[in-house]
């Protein structure tokens, strides 16, 4: 089994899809908290949208909300970002506070086994772990696919 992961940021939904087509991922695996995304342009990963066009494409689709940020860690992000001036569209690596929180209160807490388990029995081959931001730094997707990677799981960052 490999892991891809990938963003939403500066992608059309085209280019977006046919990323998941290209790289033939079969499970599409949603890690956000809130699956909505604000305006127009990524109207597409929209959680019932998102689910509607992968269920054409044939891609399974999981979220697990264990794996994504509370909303105290996201506003330490926030306000970090904002000491820095930097916006979360364009932000390159995630803060210090962040990484030690959801290393903490997330991952540590979280079988990563049972994903495992749970993707052995759809009979996934590509999984894809899916958040909005960019830069694979910039977003916790990095975080999980490390801890895959120490597990000895591929993962390519698309």
């Amino acid at each position: 089994m490999e892991f891809y992961t990938m963003g939403v940021y500066g992608l059309k939904d085209h280019e977006f899809f046919g990323k998941l087509v290209e790289n033939g991922i079969d499970t599409f695996i949603d890690i956000r908290r809130r699956r909505a995304v604000r305006g127009s342009e990524y109207v597409f990963v929209n959680s019932n949208r998102l689910q509607n066009k992968l269920k054409e494409l044939g891609i399974n689709y999981i979220h697990i909300l264990d794996l994504a940020p509370t909303n105290e860690i996201r506003d330490a992000q926030k306000k970090a970002d904002a000491q820095t001036g930097t916006a979360k569209r364009t932000r390159e690596e995630l803060g210090p506070v962040f990484k030690h929180r959801y290393e903490k209160e997330i991952l540590e807490k979280y079988d990563i086994g049972q994903l495992i388990d749970q993707l052995v029995q759809i009979g996934c081959r590509k999984a894809l772990l899916f958040c909005v931001e960019r830069q694979p730094n910039a977003c916790h997707r990095s975080m999980v696919a490390n801890k895959l990677q120490h597990l000895n799981y591929s993962v390519h960052h698309l």
